[in-house]
C-alpha cells in the first residue's frame, strides 16, 4: 500500500510535534539532554533577558582549528535555525549548523565543578579540555591534541 507524503505528514507531524522536536531535528540540529536544560533555563532565567535563547556555535580557533561557543541571545539573526527541547530555546546559526548538525549539548559534573559539554557526530578530534574540534575535512592528523 503506497502513502501519499502528504498523507504521512499529516499522520506523523501531529504525533513528532507533541514530543517537542521534529524527526528532522534529530538528525540535522542540536539537541540538549534533560539535565543540560535544567542547568540552561536557570542561566537564561538568570541572565535577565526574557524570551531569551542559548545560542550555540562555532567560531574558527581553540587548538584543534573549530571553538565550541554559547550564550544567552535575545536576538535573531538572519540564517538563526531555532527549536525548543525540554523548555528551553535553542539557536544555532547556519555556518554552525554545518559542523554541529546531529550533536548532543550535555551537562557534566566532575570534581572541578561541573559545565556543559557538546558531543559532535562531526567531530573527528578534539583537544585534551574538549572545548575545540577538528572535522575530518580540517587539515591535521586527525589525533586528539594537548590545549598546552
Amino acid at each position: 500500500m503506497l502513502v501519499s507524503l502528504a498523507t504521512l505528514r499529516a499522520r506523523i507531524w501531529p504525533i513528532l510535534r507533541t514530543r517537542g522536536t521534529a524527526l528532522i531535528q534529530e538528525n540535522s540540529f542540536v539537541s540538549i539532554t534533560e539535565d543540560a536544560a535544567a542547568h540552561a533555563r536557570q542561566v537564561v532565567a538568570d541572565s535577565g533577558k526574557a524570551g531569551a535563547a542559548l545560542r550555540i556555535f562555532v567560531k574558527a580557533g581553540g587548538c584543534s582549528g573549530y571553538q565550541y561557543g554559547m550564550a544567552v541571545d535575545d536576538r535573531s539573526l538572519a540564517g538563526d535555525q531555532f527549536t525548543e527541547m525540554h523548555g528551553v530555546k535553542l539557536v544555532v546559526d547556519k555556518n554552525s549548523l554545518k559542523l554541529l548538525a546531529g550533536s548532543v549539548v550535555e551537562w557534566v559534573d566532575s570534581l572541578l565543578g561541573g559545565g556543559f559539554s557538546i558531543k559532535n557526530p562531526n567531530a573527528a578530534s578534539s583537544c585534551g579540555c574538549g572545548s575545540s574540534f577538528r572535522t575530518k575535512d580540517s587539515q591535521g592528523s586527525g589525533e586528539s591534541e594537548s590545549c598546552h
